[in-house]
């Protein structure tokens, strides 16, 4: 989200170049872009999860925090809701809303895109936002109900999901739909093979914080939240393969559509534990 850097890139991206490219694109986080070429962003989009992580634990503070200043599990929940969308300006959101009407449109690949990059939001997308956000509120506000560590880890869990939702999406063999934007950056770039390390180590993150005794403890908090990662990364696949096959490939608001669509999955699956 950060501005597109105008130098050629030179040499290998280091380590850091690919967390500037992850924070820079997927965060408002005052993180200047220094390379914006496929190498960079395979390691950009193999970081993403950690910038889920860091917009997770921010949404986590700020619920977690309410509620023990005495603030109802709604206003948490709200709260919790309000920080991801802050930290992307709602680009995820407006991905969401827009790959909704594009999908809604029933119309070709090519008018459909059209649809997509126009600036204002048709009655699918609003109807799909509105149901998204109102199932997230409705999900946390059960889980701080349960405590505040609940909706914590649900607010991490979701945003890392959310993230490794895109790792999956940059993978090799998932197309682009236009030659330019992000997903043109991104698409096909990460090896198979570290899509699922990152999977992996996702789970095991998020298994430690389900095994948490203040969320919901031991082993079957560990199992939970690993189911809710694989569901939510299931129903991020189902609606990535349907717009591969609608639009033939991915673009930055399919990879926001995922996002939402895979986070929210996380969470729903954590309150209906």
């Amino acid at each position: 989200m950060s501005d597109t850097p105008t130098a050629p890139p030179t040499g290998s991206p280091t380590p850091a170049d690919a967390l500037r490219f992850a924070f820079g694109t997927l965060t408002v986080l005052p993180v200047p872009l220094t390379r914006w070429d496929r190498e960079t962003a395979r390691g950009g989009m193999l970081c993403a999860p950690l910038a889920g992580l860091v917009v997770g634990l921010c949404a986590a503070a700020l619920g977690a925090g309410l509620l023990l200043l005495g603030g109802g599990p709604l206003l948490a929940a709200v709260g919790t809701v309000a920080v991801p969308a802050a930290l992307t300006r709602g680009l995820h959101l407006d991905g969401l809303a827009d790959t909704a009407d594009g999908l809604g449109s029933g119309k070709p690949a090519d008018d459909a895109l059209r649809i997509m990059k126009q600036s204002d939001i048709g009655p699918f997308g609003v109807i799909v936002l509105l149901l998204a956000l109102l199932a997230q509120v409705a999900a946390l506000q059960e889980l701080y109900a349960a405590g505040w560590a609940a909706g914590a880890v649900a607010a991490v869990a979701g945003a890392v999901t959310a993230r490794l939702a895109l790792t999956l999406a940059s993978r090799t063999g998932v197309p682009a739909a236009r030659p330019e934007g992000l997903g043109a950056a991104v698409a096909g770039t990460v090896p198979v093979g570290r899509a699922a390390v990152a999977v992996l180590a996702a789970l095991a993150v998020l298994a430690g914080l389900g095994a948490y005794e203040g969320a919901y403890g031991g082993a079957y908090g560990a199992l939970h939240a690993a189911v809710a990662l694989l569901l939510g990364l299931a129903a991020g696949e189902a609606l990535l393969r349907h717009c591969v096959r609608r639009f033939g490939g991915v673009t930055g608001d399919v990879f926001g559509g995922l996002a939402e669509t895979a986070g929210l999955m996380t969470i729903v699956v954590l309150a209906l534990g």
